[in-house]
C-alpha cells in the first residue's frame, strides 16, 4: 500500500502495551463489536509515514479487554516497537451495510439541503450523543442565517429524508434558522 493513498484506511483500533515476553500485545477496539476488530486481516500499521501489514495469529480475551500475538513480532523488545499505535484496515475489508444504512465516513463532506431547496453546508463531523448521532454541518461562507454551523439531529423520516448517495446530498426537514 502506497503511502499517498490512505483515503481508504480506516483506524480500527489501537495497540497497547506489551503482554508477556513473547511478543504479545494489548488491544483496544474501536469497532461497535470490539471482538469484530480480529474480523479484519491484515491489520495496518502506519508508523513514520509508512504502511506495515501485521497478520494477527493469535488472539484472546485479557480481563476487560484483548491481547494478539502477531506473526512478525516474537518477543517484548519487537513488541515495545508496537506499542501505542493505531489500527487501521483498507477500507475494502468493511462489510456491506445493508440498505438505508451508512458509515459515518461516506457521510463526512455530503451536501445537507433542505426538503424546500435551502442549500445548509457540508457535514464535517457525526457525534454520538447518547440518543442519536448528530450532523455537524459547516455552513457555507454567506449563509443567509448567519450560521457558521449547523448540528442537526440523524433521526431517518422526521429530519432526513433522503439520503442521496451518488449525488452526495443528504435532504432534511430542518428550520435553515436554527
Amino acid at each position: 500500500m502506497s503511502q499517498e493513498n490512505t483515503s481508504s484506511i480506516i483506524v480500527v483500533g489501537k495497540l497497547g502495551a506489551p503482554y508477556g515476553i513473547k511478543g504479545w500485545l494489548k488491544v483496544h477496539s474501536f469497532t461497535d463489536d470490539p471482538q469484530g476488530i480480529f474480523d479484519f486481516s491484515p491489520w495496518l500499521i502506519g508508523q513514520q509515514g509508512k504502511w506495515q501489514a501485521l497478520e494477527v495469529v493469535d488472539w484472546r480475551r485479557h480481563n476487560k479487554g484483548f491481547i494478539a500475538k502477531f506473526a512478525q513480532v516474537n518477543d517484548r523488545d519487537q513488541a515495545m516497537a508496537y506499542t501505542n499505535v493505531e489500527v487501521s484496515v483498507d477500507s475494502a475489508q468493511l462489510p456491506e451495510l445493508p440498505q438505508g444504512e451508512f458509515y459515518w465516513r461516506d457521510l463526512i463532506g455530503m451536501s445537507v439541503v433542505t426538503d424546500k431547496g435551502y442549500n445548509l453546508g457540508i457535514v464535517d463531523d457525526l457525534m454520538e450523543t447518547g440518543s442519536n448521532d448528530v450532523l455537524v454541518v459547516k455552513a457555507n461562507n454567506k449563509d443567509a442565517f448567519g450560521q457558521a454551523e449547523r448540528l442537526i439531529p440523524f433521526l431517518t423520516d422526521s429530519v432526513i429524508k433522503e439520503v442521496k448517495h451518488d449525488a452526495r446530498e443528504i435532504t432534511v426537514d430542518w428550520d435553515p434558522g436554527f
